[in-house]
């Protein structure tokens, strides 16, 4: 007698049963008679059909006639069952989640990130969960961190905050878990990377400076040890090089991207017995500090001192900012990381060499540069 393969479909009458009825609650009173959560169980006794056949006709298995697949998920919803992502999860090893590592939410640069990786990820059937400390903050990564990363919760991951020692990249990388860089990169780790061209930006954004007639110019950069901070500096230094200028040490102020940095910065800055007539900062949320600073010191922008960004964050284009600065597309560049990402994940391309998709940035021209208020006699020395 030949064997009956309990996985095959094999012919049903579906019996009329009746469905259960919901409570006031919400919750279901299962077929059996008690309440709770309806289970994969309870639709197969429903809809007279094996356990086997509702997951298969819940995930659109080609085994599963299509009279069986609409008629167990005519169950499925007169139930209100809803599939366990945790129980697919063991089946198919995957989770369909991914982690976007950011190092403090209460930066207002990450939202502008967050929102479009969020949309990007659910359009594409994942979801998203935010990884905000323990992992790339601080001098050392937190080691349970790293490994909450790596316990197979998640199939995948969005550095945004990564360091140039690169220490998490490298270990994510060895372990084996995919993902991809945003905004900033690590050289050496073969990883796919989502970034604006930050020397060009910055370049673009001193080369107007000078152009405007600037020669007393300060920068307040981003940290050194990222390569946001490293490749704007560079940038920003390359411009004032080539309009012959040097950026004396005592001009140059570096910090986290963070509105404390241009606060305290540009006080300094304004201070000196020859302060500078522009200050070229290194993202919006630093030059909104130095904006700060300088109305509270008395003075006028750009009358005073003119003063040039990066990012453009939409607060840059408020009305009592008009900040200048350099725009970067965060949504396109967003959407491509996760491109970039799922299609490593799901083994849409193979191990051949890392992709880095770079983007041009833009000079907006507002209200914060203009040319210095006073002829400087000093103009053609540098500082």
């Amino acid at each position: 007698m030949k064997g009956i393969d309990s996985e095959a479909e094999v012919p049903i009458a579906f019996p009329l049963q009746a469905m259960p009825l919901q409570r006031a609650d919400g919750d279901h009173f299962r077929p059996d008679g008690r309440s709770g959560p309806i289970t994969s169980h309870d639709v197969a006794q429903a809809a007279g059909v094996s356990q086997s056949t509702v997951s298969r006709a819940l995930r659109g298995d080609s085994r599963i006639s299509d009279e069986t697949r609409r008629h167990v998920l005519s169950v499925a919803a007169e139930l209100g069952y809803t599939p366990s992502q945790l129980g697919r999860s063991l089946v198919t090893r995957t989770t369909r989640t991914v982690a976007i590592v950011v190092t403090d939410l209460t930066s207002v640069f990450y939202p502008y990130l967050v929102a479009p990786l969020h949309e990007e990820l659910d359009s594409r059937g994942y979801r998203m969960v935010v990884f905000t400390e323990g992992v790339e903050s601080g001098e050392k990564p937190s080691r349970a961190g790293v490994e909450r990363l790596l316990d197979r919760s998640v199939d995948g991951a969005v550095l945004t905050t990564s360091r140039l020692d690169g220490a998490v990249p490298l270990e994510l990388w060895r372990r084996g878990l995919p993902f991809v860089f945003l905004t900033r990169f690590v050289e050496g780790i073969p990883a796919d990377s989502a970034i604006v061209d930050n020397s060009l930006g910055a370049a673009m954004a001193a080369a107007e400076v000078v152009r405007q007639g600037h020669r007393r110019i300060a920068v307040i950069s981003g940290p050194p040890d990222t390569s946001t901070g490293r490749d704007r500096e560079r940038g920003t230094r390359a411009a004032l090089a080539a309009g012959g200028l040097e950026l004396p040490e005592e001009s140059i102020r570096r910090g986290p991207f963070l509105f404390e940095t241009g606060y305290s910065n540009m006080s300094q800055l304004m201070a000196l017995e020859r302060p500078p007539t522009a200050v070229i900062c290194g993202n919006d949320t630093i030059a909104i500090g130095a904006f700060n600073a300088a109305r509270a010191a008395g003075l006028v922008i750009p009358d005073d001192v003119s003063l040039v960004g990066f990012d453009d964050l939409p607060m840059a284009a408020w009305e009592v900012f008009q900040l200048t600065t350099v725009h970067q597309p965060m949504e396109e560049m967003a959407r491509t990381a996760v491109r970039l990402l799922i299609e490593r994940i799901e083994g849409g391309v193979g191990m051949e060499k890392p992709r880095q998709a770079v983007f041009e940035p833009r000079l907006l021209m507002r209200r914060t540069l203009a040319p210095p208020k006073e002829p400087n006699p000093a103009r053609h020395d540098p500082l």
